[in-house]
């Protein structure tokens, strides 16, 4: 091939990776600019930290159940556009149910079809790693991750400065708009074909990829830190800060305070951390930090306060996710990496969906501060895990 023709290629394929950032940017945006209100949101209809806790675990237990059909079905087919196409509109659907009734079960269906929009990550993952040759995986995940926490931050930014000045249904509205204007985009995705194979990948062929023991083990360990992420900000920190006094529109401050970090962090954090520590090292750091900062969270007597925990705890799970979610598909053939990631993240909602879920429960019984408890000790225990599972370096 000339020379000219590869420059041409390589131009074509940057131009479609941040295209395709650009779709992946309004998807997130559209499904967390109402993140930070929603369990006040729901407790303002009226619902007990039970039911909070189910509205707040549904989203997870409906990517357990659709993230690796989506992943198997995506590399069963060979097509990737359909997938992208459901996220997009499942997000926007979910927008709209949430202003379709101001009751509990009607936050709860909604907060399901959210999770189904989620489970469409599976494809979105993988088909912006195959923008990239297969020992660049790496940096692919640290583009999207980066582009993802980019995308929650100024959606969640605005949206306590939204239900201030407009009311609850304002971020719902916004969300809505977004999700149908990429999917407008999306429809201009060419499709990719992951490889041209002799014979249809088989069935067994993908459960095999589900006995990795590295997929396992990165996959387990993403269980306990989404768990506490599910519970902290993306659950009940924002319950706790109007608890001592701070206002909806102050919830844009305390999300930048978590995600500035935790983008850093992203970017940057665990390559430094890396090469410095290690992998198992890194992981360990970022654990036992984040097991720390959880644990202060109900003893933060002001907002303040409150956000330094935040900085502390958005730095130390941004080491986390990118070292685990890049592992996730190294060593995997281009053509299963859609059912590893579908299992992967079929895993790890388990820590959406049942830490969320229990600490509502334990949170009835004993108090707000009793869920901040559990998200602690699933961190340290995530951070022992780490000591054992990852003595090797994660090639």
């Amino acid at each position: 091939m000339k020379t000219k023709d590869v420059g041409a290629m390589r131009e074509t394929r940057g131009n479609s990776r941040y295209f395709f950032l650009v779709i992946v940017f309004l998807f997130w945006f559209s499904s967390y600019i109402y993140v930070p209100v929603l369990s006040p949101y729901v407790e303002h209809l009226g619902a007990s930290y039970i039911m909070v806790g189910m509205v707040l675990g549904v989203y997870g237990l409906m990517q357990i159940l659709f993230r690796l059909p989506i992943g198997i079905g995506s590399d069963y087919l060979n097509r990737r556009r359909p997938f992208i196409y459901l996220g997009l509109i499942a997000s926007g659907v979910s927008c709209l149910l949430f202003m379709w009734g101001a009751q509990p079960g009607w936050a709860l269906v909604a907060r399901a079809v959210s999770g189904i929009a989620a489970s469409a990550w599976v494809v979105y993952s993988v088909m912006f790693a195959g923008y990239f040759p297969k020992e660049e995986a790496g940096k692919a995940m640290g583009m999207l991750q980066f582009t993802t926490v980019i995308a929650q931050l100024t959606s969640m930014m605005i949206s306590g400065y939204m239900v201030e000045h407009w009311g609850w249904n304002a971020p719902f509205l916004i969300g809505g708009i977004v999700a149908f204007g990429a999917l407008l985009l999306a429809l201009r995705l060419p499709e990719q074909r992951p490889e041209k194979r002799e014979s249809a990948v088989k069935i067994k062929d993908l459960t095999a990829v589900m006995k990795e023991p590295l997929l396992v083990r990165v996959s387990l360990l993403s269980v306990l830190a989404h768990c506490v992420l599910f519970i902290t900000m993306f659950g009940y920190t924002p319950i706790q800060a109007l608890n001592i006094g701070a206002s909806k529109e102050s919830l844009g401050i305390l999300t930048l305070a978590f995600m500035v970090p935790h983008a850093v962090a992203t970017l940057y954090g665990s390559r430094f951390f890396g090469k410095l520590l290690g992998d198992r090292g890194t992981l360990i750091l970022g654990f036992t930090g984040s097991a720390v900062f959880t644990f202060l969270i109900p003893s933060m007597p002001s907002l303040a306060a409150l956000c330094v925990t935040q900085i502390g705890n958005g730095f130390m799970q941004g080491l986390i996710f990118p070292l685990l979610l890049g592992k996730s598909v190294s060593g995997v053939a281009p053509y299963k990496r859609a059912t590893a990631m579908g299992f992967y993240q079929a895993v790890y909602a388990i820590g959406m969906s049942g830490g969320p879920f229990v600490a509502g429960w334990i949170s009835g019984v004993y108090g707000l501060e009793g869920g901040f408890w559990l998200g602690a000790v699933a961190a340290a225990f995530a951070a022992v895990l780490s000591w054992f599972w990852m003595r090797d370096r994660i090639e």
